[in-house]
């Protein structure tokens, strides 16, 4: 079994590649490190979040981080000053579209981040406090449909213009760098 921790950057796919000629102007995770043959994303982030991402070749630890025991933690930088009412929303689930059905979320961990977070620069510029206040929230959920984190906060009021998960069950993102590869020999989850 072969494992690794990596901080995947904004504006690449959690594949390694592709064959798809639609595809070929994107960016994989195989562009940042030689990954063995059988090698997999525990989870995925979209292209467009960025963050502490899980590679395995074993599919029992795959399955195991993406069942509803293990907590993902995001912080996701919100357009406006995020009120207490939306985060109190966020907590106690928020309807969502899902598969084009209506979706509501289960109840999670969410708060006003009291300071803007050290993280990396993100290397595509984003709309930031000059433009209008933004906010930064800590979301912390043990679901994962597709583009939750930003459908919720959409759907209280509070748009994401960035999105970073910073922990997996006891994994911390920490002071990781920007495509950073660390080779593991267990997840200890």
């Amino acid at each position: 079994m072969v494992n690794y921790i990596i901080y995947k950057p904004y504006g690449y796919l959690s594949q390694f590649t592709s064959n798809d000629s639609k595809q070929q102007s994107k960016r994989f995770l195989g562009e940042l490190h030689d990954f063995p043959e059988g090698v997999m994303s525990v989870g995925r982030l979209d292209e467009t979040s960025e963050g502490l991402l899980l590679l395995t070749t074993d599919g029992k630890t795959s399955a195991y981080i993406n069942s509803k025991k293990v907590d993902k933690e995001y912080y996701a930088l919100v357009d406006g000053n995020i009120t207490k009412d939306a985060i109190n929303r966020l907590k106690t689930g928020v309807e969502i579209g899902f598969d084009g059905k209506k979706y509501t979320t289960k109840p999670c961990n969410a708060f006003k981040l009291v300071h803007t977070p050290n993280l990396p620069a993100r290397s595509k510029k984003i709309r930031d406090a000059r433009h209008g206040p933004v906010s930064w929230v800590s979301i912390t959920l043990n679901e994962g449909k597709f583009r939750q984190v930003r459908k919720m906060t959409s759907a209280v009021g509070f748009p994401t213009l960035r999105l970073v998960r910073v922990r997996v069950g006891v994994i911390h993102l920490n002071e990781m760098q920007v495509g950073e590869v660390v080779p593991v020999d267990d997840f200890n989850i």
